[in-house]
């Protein structure tokens, strides 16, 4: 493993990797790596001769000051957890791997970047108006990682099941020949999804934290015998009405505070009124909770 931090550097690695006809690999992330990162890691090495990993906290897709200053920046630490996982890993396809830590002023240069998308439909529900402005950074900051690694693989974790479709719509418009790889969420045993974000919840708040797939796992059995509206509502008043049910669980004024929770349709992300009006991929349920000031995004596949 190799430590980059300079994009011309990259660049040149990149190029020499290409005159070698090797395939890359793209794992982009914002450090603080958990065993969900690895997993994306560990199967680019597996599937590509050249790997990218990048460690870069995006400023431009944080909408929420205090949340772009809470977000942990953990580096060495990641370097750490990288270097273990390839000395322990088998089955290792890729030959190198290229951690690319660039600053704020190496990844945008010429400052803020002024270029805006957009992508219609898909971005207009659950995170896209709650978060204004997110995903086009998302996309700015994609689309710069592309340039640049020139991957024909990049890899993304389902937890943020709506990026991905995002990122899928950013492919169509800019006509890169690039394969999006969607990984299966990593949890922890208790069921909580794997976050950076986790680290920042309390003791108590992360005993309860696995609630939410426990209730999203209930909603995936009712939706047999529960019509659509039914088994949202049921998700709601079930984290909302927690702490009245569990006070001893709840220190402090500890509680669920449900976002929202939308059924969609797994290719649009569209809502749908009845099970029927699914697509060809079925239904999926995305849910954005607070919890002890922390946000956390899950999903369900119905």
């Amino acid at each position: 493993m190799k430590q980059i931090i300079k994009a011309a550097d990259l660049e040149l690695a990149v190029k020499e990797a290409k005159k070698q006809n090797l395939e890359i690999g793209l794992v982009p992330t914002m450090g603080a790596l958990h065993e969900g990162h690895l997993s994306l890691i560990e199967r680019a090495l597996k599937e590509n001769d050249f790997v990218v990993v990048s460690l870069f906290v995006n400023p431009i897709q944080f909408n929420n000051k205090e949340d772009l200053e809470k977000y942990p920046r953990t580096i060495e630490a990641d370097l750490e957890l990288i270097a273990g996982l390839i000395d322990r890993m088998e089955g290792r396809k890729a030959k190198e791997l290229l951690a690319f830590t660039p600053t704020v002023e190496e990844m945008y240069p010429q400052g803020e970047p002024k270029e805006v998308y957009h992508f219609g439909p898909v971005e207009e529900v659950m995170e896209g108006p709650r978060r204004p402005g997110h995903f086009s950074g998302v996309a700015v900051v994609v689309r710069r990682l592309f340039d640049l690694a020139q991957p024909r693989r990049a890899y993304f974790g389902e937890k943020d099941y709506q990026q991905i479709a995002v990122i899928r719509a950013l492919l169509e418009q800019i006509k890169y020949p690039i394969e999006l790889v969607p990984c299966p969420i990593v949890r922890a045993d208790d069921g909580l999804a794997l976050s950076s974000r986790n680290m920042r919840l309390s003791p108590a708040a992360r005993a309860i934290a696995p609630t939410i797939n426990a209730t999203l796992e209930q909603a995936a059995e009712m939706a047999e015998y529960e019509e659509v509206d039914d088994v949202k509502e049921w998700v709601l008043d079930t984290l909302a009405s927690f702490h009245e049910v569990n006070p001893s669980l709840c220190p402090d004024g500890l509680k669920f505070e449900p976002e929202y929770f939308e059924i969609v349709d797994a290719r649009t992300l569209q809502p749908i009124e009845n099970w029927e009006a699914a697509g060809d991929l079925g239904a999926v349920g995305c849910i954005a909770v607070w919890l002890d000031g922390v946000r956390l995004i899950d999903i369900v596949k119905f």
